[in-house]
């Protein structure tokens, strides 16, 4: 599963337990969602929540969107319930939350068999960030999901807008991903409400790489959506270096120069990338 294949600008969390949620999931311009047995589910709601999400899954037409299964952790004993339960599901893919080796991993692969269902793993513990490389080749393995708010509290460290005592650990699993060529989610924004802040750590995210935002609320969609897709100028100037380069080659030049800057290969290749998932884009918005 390839970024610039597919696009993951915007990844909503969806609780399993609310039917309406998942029904009205599958109207929303979301890249995305994942449906969550986890968290969003109190101990007493589990069962019925897996029947409710195979419910909606067989009921609404969720089109391109990826489908992701937040099962709880195998520190619980709701882990073998979720994957019986989830196995044989029309979705992507299994995030497994609090992932702290590549056998965590392993154990889950063994434990789907058969299933056409590939893993992602929520990277959110110390343990898991230091594990990342590992985690990132391990089976089945398709894209990592930061959980940076167990992360910081597992960290003891303060929240701030600059997300200054994140960044080794967002760093680190982003490296990860990036050298395995998998998606790379940054965390959740919890101020939902708080448009401004919400942009600024997408602008944030989307500097240092990552492939879109996890969000708790349809109301930012929005806003990750925009921020995580090429801007009008960055197609335009990918188009224009492509063909500057190009004729520079027709003329037997390695090099090309836009807007006073000179143009490679590796810029040629960024390019090409930026057009790409700008189509994935206009494809994923005609397909809704």
């Amino acid at each position: 599963m390839n970024a610039a294949a597919r696009p993951f600008r915007s990844v909503l969390y969806i609780p399993a337990s609310n039917a309406r949620a998942m029904e009205k999931a599958s109207t929303l311009p979301v890249d995305a969602i994942i449906f969550d047995l986890e968290d969003a589910v109190a101990p007493d709601a589990k069962e019925e929540a897996r029947g409710l999400l195979a419910d909606a899954l067989a009921r609404h037409d969720y089109g391109a969107r990826v489908k992701l299964l937040r099962m709880n952790g195998f520190d619980t004993d709701q882990a073998e319930a979720d994957i019986a339960a989830l196995g044989d599901l029309p979705a992507d893919a299994i995030l497994l939350p609090k992932v702290g080796s590549a056998e965590d991993v392993a154990r889950l692969d063994r434990a789907l068999g058969g299933s056409k269902l590939g893993i992602w793993a929520m990277i959110e513990t110390p343990i898991g960030v230091l594990n990342a490389a590992q985690i990132a080749f391990a089976p089945r393995m398709e894209g990592f999901v930061l959980g940076t708010n167990d992360l910081a509290k597992e960290l003891g460290s303060r929240a701030r807008a600059d997300r200054m005592p994140m960044q080794s650990s967002l760093q680190l699993a982003l490296l990860a991903a990036r050298a395995a060529g998998i998606v790379a989610i940054d965390g959740v924004y919890n101020a939902f409400k708080d448009d401004e802040g919400l942009r600024a750590e997408c602008e944030d995210g989307r500097d240092m790489g990552f492939d879109g935002k996890s969000l708790i609320h349809p109301a930012q969609v929005a806003i990750a959506n925009e921020i995580f897709a090429p801007s009008g100028e960055e197609v335009e100037l990918a188009r224009r270096q492509i063909a500057a380069y190009e004729a520079a080659k027709a003329e037997g030049r390695g090099v090309a120069v836009v807007d006073g800057k000179i143009v490679e290969n590796l810029h040629v290749a960024t390019a090409e990338v930026t057009l790409a998932k700008a189509n994935a884009i206009a494809a994923m918005e005609n397909a809704q």
